[in-house]
């Protein structure tokens, strides 16, 4: 590298930020102030690497030869909005470019601004290879971290809305708040009068109709949890416009209400479901207690769904009807009213890489085979359930803001 820096201090106060050390030269030609070099800083939003701030340059006292050093004094006025800025120090020339843009090392400072004023929260001496990787882990830390640590901060919230969007959606009717269990048992009631009495199918584990009821219902109990919120999470967006628009409101709870308006009614229905198997005489399994197991990827895979989803209907309107027929196809590419011996093997060894398909069969296998779900296949699922919750949540950050605009 052509520059080294020595000696350096940092001290913040008094709204600035001072920046002492001494640069070296180690290239093969001399920095001229005739020629336009200078040292000075760039201040630029971390979260979406735009420049804020272009500050002033200070030139040395004279040309600095090779193998030479000189003092520089800088002092960083940050912006007075609160956040957080990334500072890059570095030497330049004008009309040419800064010497960080040609992979020469730089010094880089996180600052943050808040209500005790300004404080570094670290310092390092990069270059441009080394800035790539730890913007690279800087960003994969703050897609891990992010999203648990915004459902904790707003539960609060997202409990009493939950709470508010299940009374409101059956408000006015005779029924009232039951309808949240109603509702998937008469749909769960169709699909089994239609697949179970008018078609016949039976299911190899227990070819008895009572056998097929509790194989169907088995299935239904995630896929239900899954399609509800997932079918609601393009118009999300759209229907809490105001809370976008004209209030400070962390939007990145609202799929989380749905989704756990989905589990409160899958709450219900396993409830009903394991009343159900100890009124057959089959008793509430031991595995049962497997459950927790499958319902923390399921929600981290429907909340990275569903964030991907209400990011995405905002600028594809035409989303909630789309949705629709694929989380259709979705259920039917599912073995869930149908035997999975119905299907050719080559089929199977597709469809078995679906995660529903495998939420299906671990359901199946807990509550109505007395046994743990398949190792390989769990943890294939969690991989992928993180991978989509951080990715959906990652997706759904990068486009809020373009949100106002488009609404």
């Amino acid at each position: 590298m052509s520059v080294a820096y020595r000696n350096t201090r940092i001290e913040p106060g008094n709204g600035r930020i001072r920046v002492s050390c001494e640069i070296e030269n180690r290239s093969e030609e001399t920095w001229r102030t005739s020629e336009g070099f200078a040292i000075g800083y760039q201040i630029f939003d971390p979260a979406s690497d735009l420049l804020v701030v272009d500050g002033p340059r200070v030139t040395p006292g004279a040309d600095v030869a090779p193998g030479e050093t000189a003092q520089v004094d800088l002092e960083v006025v940050l912006p007075a909005e609160p956040g957080e800025y990334r500072v890059f120090v570095s030497p330049l020339r004008e009309k040419k470019g800064w010497f960080y843009e040609e992979g020469q090392e730089f010094l880089l400072l996180d600052a943050a601004v808040d209500g005790d004023g300004q404080r570094v929260v670290r310092t390092k001496v990069l270059n441009a290879e080394a800035l790539g990787w730890y913007r690279f882990l800087r960003t994969l830390w703050r897609a891990v971290r992010l999203p648990p640590v915004a459902i904790w901060k707003n539960r609060g919230l997202i409990r009493s809305m939950a709470r508010r969007d299940i009374l409101a959606r059956y408000r006015g009717s005779f029924g009232g708040a039951a309808w949240a269990v109603l509702s998937p048992l008469l749909l769960m009631a169709t699909y089994f009068f239609v697949f179970g009495i008018v078609l016949q199918t039976r299911f190899a584990n227990d070819p008895s109709r009572s056998g097929f009821v509790l194989y169907f219902l088995a299935g239904m109990l995630p896929w239900l949890a899954l399609s509800e919120p997932a079918g609601r999470a393009p118009w999300v967006m759209l229907e809490h416009r105001n809370f976008i628009k004209k209030l400070v409101f962390p939007v990145e709870i609202l799929p989380v209400n749905q989704v756990a308006s989905g589990l409160v009614t899958e709450g219900f229905a396993i409830l009903i479901f394991l009343l159900g198997l100890a009124l057959a005489g089959r008793g509430v399994p031991a595995t049962a207690l497997w459950l927790p197991v499958l319902l923390v990827p399921q929600v981290l895979f429907t909340l990275g769904l569903c964030w991907f989803l209400a990011a995405l209907g905002v600028f594809v309107r035409d989303l909630g009807q789309i949705i629709g027929f694929l989380l259709t196809l979705w259920f039917f590419l599912t073995p869930i009213c149908y035997p999975e011996s119905s299907l050719p093997p080559e089929a199977m060894a597709i469809l078995a890489k679906n995660p529903v398909y495998v939420l299906v069969s671990a359901y199946r296998a807990i509550l109505l085979e007395h046994r743990a779900p398949a190792t390989m296949p769990m943890i294939k699922l969690w991989l992928l359930s993180g991978a989509v919750f951080v990715a959906g949540y990652g997706w759904f950050h990068k486009m809020r803001r373009s949100f106002a605009d488009v609404i």
